[in-house]
This record gives structure tokens, sequence and C-alpha cells, in this order.
């Protein structure tokens, strides 16, 4: 890796006569005065004291521990989960001449001991260690033999276990205090909100460090939500303003990072898939592109991107949505380091949310972990749904307040239209309530719609007063405002019964009366929708029959060929009606050849596995189709 000894002309104890920070500041890294409250911190640190900084991505953390790291006696020591880019961590600083260097699981024995040779002879300004290797007995030995300007704990949400960073070596960094009670250490995150600040303190034993909230808001980049209909359309149409610029789109599956990456490289993109699946040479590979090379794209799992240095990322799109505000947050984060314009974009749907919470409800865990990330995610949801200032609401829950809308998001510049739903809200809960609690959209919507039905007749539900009383309301309308309900915390989906819906005690003052509420109009796709004129046999599932169809459509458009030519109407029929798991079933429809089976096998399974995992079953209507 190449590890540069030269000596450089910097004082290396901290004192009264020693060299002003700003000197160090102008003279090595080139800047002319600090960000508040970068002083403040770094005059902390230097007296021997303990922070916790949270300050945005972008607002010059880093400066806070390598200033003092320079100043004090010793090497400053940082502790980092991303080993991909500890290397070019050490370059930046090796090229402003700073003697850096890292330990990690990538150095070779040889390698590794030349760096423990370089610390041990006071050789190194900064060490970066991987936290699974600062905290083995023999790199604590060889830190208690050496000269340790402080400790600076990076990307310090990672600590928290209800957060969405979580490392397990990272509660162990509490021995730091435990054998250098007298060397000063500063943990620093861009993203916490109150209990994981609290969290961190407490796990790092940081009780009685000062606090630096620096705020989170991004001013430069544009927040844009919309609801997922067409989402490689969407995609498309987003993109065409981020020509020849670099950015970063978030998937929820690996598999959806590779067939999209490839679906944009035949668009012309400069696309590159990441996951923690992939190769790690391959990874490596691509990563490096990303950051050294001008226009590329990265496709990813959340495997990607946390720590990003990379300042003129453009956007950040996400094609699913994150389980969290806070991984929101520190996602988009990575777009506009350079406070230049950026824009962070998201498609969801209410599929997302449902596909989220069954993967948290067979996580492991306490149930009390469970709930707090269904709250969570709830969070999430409701950022989606807002008809407000989405920067107002993203800085609320971090405990921040805007006082006036940003002017900057989608329902700032293009505000929501929305329409007084409170008749039809009250209708949908009493569905909900007069129905036992037991179904899910589409039966309510039959049920609300007046629609002659098996189960209708099966449940008697004819009977029922609300049999019919939104017959003036559209299907899709409908179920718009079934999704807003959930969102909103007035109606909950029981993933153990199929995706039921059930009301929460929120409901209680709109049924009652005392609440109104406004809804968002969703705004009607452009094209879709749009039913065939051929039946349909009446058990058709509907909503996996649409879903095929619109990737159908996507991948003839893509190829300038009717739909057909991809399948016929009789081979959605049939994925409708068996719902193959694997390719090997898939092989086996009418129609699918070996070539149109390795062609598009993968991308109609995906269709399917996400129908499935909303809680439909083989040969079984959907009821979560929001």
């Amino acid at each position: 890796m190449g590890i540069s000894l030269c000596s450089r002309p910097v004082h290396r104890v901290y004192c009264a006569a020693m060299i002003d920070p700003r000197e160090i500041l102008n003279a090595t890294f080139g800047y002319q005065s600090f960000r508040p409250p970068q002083e403040d911190i770094i005059e902390t640190l230097m007296s021997g004291g303990d922070a916790l900084v949270l300050m945005p991505t972008g607002g010059g953390k880093s400066l806070c521990y390598q200033i003092p790291s320079l100043a004090r006696s010793g090497c400053g020591v940082v502790v980092s989960p991303l080993i991909a880019l500890m290397q070019d961590q050490v370059d930046a600083m090796l090229q402003i001449g700073v003697r850096a260097a890292y330990l990690n699981s990538t150095l070779t024995a040889a390698a590794a001991h030349e760096v423990e040779s370089a610390l041990a002879a006071g050789q190194l300004d900064l060490l970066y260690v991987a936290p699974e290797r600062l905290i083995q007995d023999r790199t604590l030995d060889l830190l208690e033999q050496t000269s340790i300007a402080l400790f600076a704990i990076d990307e310090a949400h990672c600590v928290s276990q209800w957060g969405h960073d979580f490392r397990a070596d990272y509660l162990k960094l509490g021995v730091l205090h435990e054998r250098f009670a007298e060397v000063p250490r500063i943990a620093l995150t861009a993203t916490a909100d109150e209990r994981t600040r609290e969290e961190i303190c407490s796990r790092l034993n940081l009780v009685g460090a000062r606090r630096f909230v620096a705020g989170f808001d991004r001013p430069n980049i544009r927040y844009r939500i919309a609801l997922k209909q067409n989402p490689r359309t969407q995609l498309l149409r987003f993109l065409s303003g981020h020509r020849n610029q670099a950015g970063i789109i978030y998937c929820m599956s690996r598999r959806k990072t590779e067939d999209t990456a490839a679906w944009l490289q035949d668009q012309g993109f400069n696309a590159l898939p990441y996951h923690a699946g992939l190769d790690g040479s391959v990874r490596s590979e691509h990563q490096s592109r990303f950051l050294r090379e001008d226009a590329v794209i990265i496709v990813a799992t959340i495997a990607f991107g946390m720590g990003i240095d990379k300042p003129d990322v453009r956007f950040v799109a996400h094609l699913d949505m994150p389980k969290t505000v806070e991984a929101y947050y520190q996602e988009t984060g990575r777009a506009g380091r350079d406070g230049e314009p950026a824009d962070a974009w998201l498609v969801y749907g209410l599929q997302d949310v449902i596909k989220l919470r069954q993967m948290m409800a067979s996580s492991e865990g306490s149930e009390v972990h469970k709930r707090a990330e269904q709250h969570r995610l709830n969070a999430m949801l409701g950022l989606c749904e807002i008809t407000t200032c989405r920067r107002q609401t993203l800085l609320r829950y971090f405990g921040e307040m805007l006082e006036e809308p940003c002017g900057n998001c989608d329902t700032c510049i293009e505000p929501v239209d929305t329409w007084d739903g409170t008749e039809a809200t009250r209708m949908a809960l009493s569905a909900v309530y007069r129905t036992g609690q037991r179904f899910g959209v589409n039966h309510l919507i039959d049920v609300l719609q007046g629609t002659p039905t098996a189960k209708i007749e099966q449940f008697r539900h004819e009977r029922l007063p609300t049999f019919g009383v939104g017959k003036s309301i559209e299907g899709d309308q409908w179920r718009s405002v079934f999704r807003q309900l959930v969102a909103r915390g007035y109606l909950s989906v029981a993933l153990d019964r199929f995706g039921a819906l059930c009301l929460e005690q929120k409901c209680r003052p709109l049924l009652r009366g005392d609440e109104t509420i406004e809804l968002r109009r969703d705004r009607k796709q452009r094209g879709a929708g749009k039913q065939t004129r051929t039946p349909l046999p009446a058990d058709l599932d509907v909503a996996l029959w649409e879903a095929l169809r619109d990737c159908r459509r996507v991948l003839a458009e893509e190829q300038g060929v009717p739909p057909y030519v991809v399948f016929h109407d009789r081979t959605l029929q049939e994925i409708c009606a068996s719902m193959p798991r694997d390719m090997a079933q898939f092989s086996q429809l009418g129609g699918v050849g070996e070539r149109k089976l390795e062609k598009y096998g993968p991308t109609f399974l995906d269709i399917v596995e996400a129908h499935l995992a909303s809680g439909a079953t083989p040969g079984s209507t959907a009821e979560t189709n929001l």
C-alpha cells in the first residue's frame, strides 16, 4: 500500500506556543477558516476532552479529528467500518503530506507488520483501523505502547442496535475508555435521533462528552418522492436531467441491482452493480471506478456508500423505499457533498412496506426491538405520504425545526392536490370494522363498491350497512385512501393474516366525527392501467396480472417490439395461475423456451416473488395491492 514517512513542519505537542490550528487548517488542508462548530470541537479535543459530533454529510467532520491529531503529541487513531474506503482516505492524506496508514483484513501479514512498526516508531500521524481489528488484544497492546493523540470513532451510529447500520464490533469499543482513559475520544455521525445519541454516549462511555449538533439540513438537495407506477419509465424520465453525471441508485435486492444496471447500460448509461454478494474484487473495481471516473452510476443495495467521499454525486435515487428515515437521510446525503445542487429521488409503493415489514417480523430480536423498527418504518412511510414540506418533516424527525417551507422539495415546488377525504375515510374505516378486521384491501373495496363476488356471498357481506356506500369512488381512489390511512397510522397491516387491515386507536376521532382529514390526490399514470379487451378468467389475480403486463410492456418498449413478442397473454395467465418460484418451474410454462427463460425468467420471477411477499399464496388472490 505504501507508507510515506516524510517529515513535516507540524508541531507535535499541544501547548501555548504551538502553531494555531488555523495555521494547520491553512497550510496542510488549504482552507482559510473553520465552519461552525469545527473550531470549538477541535479546542475540546486539544484540551483533552471528549466530544459527540453530529454534522451533516459534507459538513467537515473529518477535520474535527484530523487537525487535533496533527497538533497533539502522538498518532490519531480513526475507527472506521469502511474497509473499502480506507485506501482512498489514506491516499488523500498522503497527498497533502500527512503520514497516514490503515490496518484491516485486506493487508498481508508483511504489510500489516510494516504499519505496526511505523506506528511504534512514531512515524504516523493518522492510523485508520477497522473496528474488528482494533478490539483484538494484539492491537490494543500495541496501542498501549504507543503515544496516541486521540481516538476518533467514525460512523458512530453503527453502535446503535436500533439503527440501520448496526455493527456488532462497535459494541466493544467501550474498551477504549477503560484502557485509554487519558486519551480524548470523539464520536462522529451524520445521522442520529435523540435516542441514538443517548445510546452512542452510553455504549461508548461518552456520558460526559460535549455534544455538538451542527444541524441536519442539506439545503442544496432537492427531495422528490412519488408513487411507484412504472418504475423504469419513471427512472428514465428522472435520469434524462442527469446525463453524464455521477449518481447512486438504491434497490432492495441484489438481483434487482444487477438487472437495473444491465438495463441502464442498454439505455446508454455507464452503470455498474454493487452488492455484498458480488466477488470482492468486482465490488472493489466498481467502487474504484465510481470514485475515480466521471459520470458513473452505481446501482446498489445499502451495502454501498456509507462514508463515500466523492463530492460530485449529483443524484441519489431509490427504486425501493428505505426502511427508516435515518437510512433515507444518510443515503440521500451522499449527493451534493460539494454543496452544489443535487437531487434525491424516490419511488415507493405499499408493497415495499409490506415486504419490509415481513423482513422485520421474521428477523431476530426482541418484540421491543421489532416494535421500534415498525415505528421507524411507519415514520418513513409517513414522510412519503405527507402533503406538506418534506424538508420540514425530515428535519423535525431529528429534532430540528425549520420555520418556513423549504421551497426546494416536490411538495413545495408543485403543491400537492388534496381533497376532503373525511367521508370516504369513515366509510373505509367502517368497512374494516364491520368485516371483522379480517380482510385485505381488494375485498374491502368490493364491499364499499357493492360488487357481488363469491367471497362477498360466502361471508354475507352484502348485508352490511357499508355494502355499496362507496360506489361513486373508483377502485384506484379507494386503494389510495387505504394506503394513506396505513401511512398515517389509522390502519395497520396484519402480516400473519395475509394482509388483513386492522383499526388503530388513532382512528377513533375520525370515526366519531371529531376530526376531518385531507388526503393526497394521486396523479394518474400516463398510459397505465389499461385492461386487455380479452375476457379474463374469473379467478385471475388481477393485481399480479397487471404487474406482469406492466413488466412486459417495459421490456417490449426497451426492445422496440410488440408486447406479445415477449410473452403472449396466455403465458401471463399461466404465471398467475401457477406462480412459479424458480427457473425450473418457469421453464414449464407455455411459450417459454430456453432463450426466453434465460432472458426474461429472473425478471418475471421477481414480480411473482414480490407479489407473494405481499401475503398472497399460490392460487389465491392478493389482498394487499394498495
